[in-house]
């Protein structure tokens, strides 16, 4: 009989999960009908009652399933803390665990591991790439997603992954030596497909993004990227 309340608990938290599960697929249910070329990859309670968070590739949407609406923003708490930045960054350094990086460009050899979705033709990429290419304290493993946007930026990354010396031309191409001329002929090597399906679990579809020694940064955010990257201060000492 003293076994009883902890068996009642366990069902009623089990019911509890349960009931939350359902509430999450009804909800991805009423999303997908009404926004259908939204790809939901988790539906999430909020700190806000009535909206649900969901995490749609790499970015934090809101839903109020009472009015329909879809919300795009950052929800802050009454403390300051910009919350939807932070569970993106949740997110996606759960995603980076276990990723295989055999297949990346490797580029240095520092300290700082440092992991990049990037696209050929993106400023945004190439700015972030001239700042990485200053440092000597960094191990840069590059990945290519080349956007719709750019229409040459699957050639440049083919050329990069499939040259003799891929690291030559990848600095060749980032200073936009080939913004004007095509790229030399090369054969495919498959590697920018095997890159694909290497990522395809980071669900990335925007360009850059970085992982700093894990930490995920979206963006050319470079002072973020050199806070992760120096040292901590030394704590100040004691005197009389």
């Amino acid at each position: 009989m003293k076994r009883l309340p902890a068996l009642l608990i366990s069902l009623f938290l089990s019911t509890q999960v349960l009931a939350a599960v359902a509430d999450g697929d009804k909800i991805a249910a009423a999303i997908r009908e009404s926004f259908p070329r939204l790809a939901v990859d988790e539906v999430n309670s909020s700190p806000v009652p009535g909206i649900y968070e969901i995490v749609a590739g790499d970015r934090i949407l809101y839903y109020a399933p009472a009015t329909g609406h879809l919300l795009a923003g950052n929800l802050i708490s009454r403390e300051g803390e910009n919350i939807t930045s932070r569970r993106l960054q949740e997110v996606m350094e759960t995603r980076i665990k276990g990723i295989p990086l055999d297949e990346a460009l490797k580029i240095g050899n520092g300290p700082h591991q440092v992991i990049e979705v990037t696209d050929p033709d993106c400023g945004y990429c190439r700015k972030g790439s001239h700042f990485l290419d200053g440092r000597q304290d960094v191990t840069r493993h590059i990945f290519f997603k080349p956007l719709p946007m750019y229409p040459q930026s699957r050639a440049k990354a083919t050329f990069i992954l499939s040259s003799a010396d891929p690291r030559s031309a990848y600095k060749e191409v980032f200073s936009g030596k080939y913004d004007q001329t095509p790229v030399p002929s090369v054969k495919d090597n498959g590697q920018l497909e095997r890159q694909r399906k290497v990522i395809e679990p980071l669900k990335v579809n925007s360009t850059p993004s970085y992982w700093i020694n894990g930490t995920y940064v979206s963006g050319s955010d470079l002072r973020r990227i050199q806070q992760l990257l120096e040292p901590p201060a030394a704590p100040a000492s004691g005197g009389k």
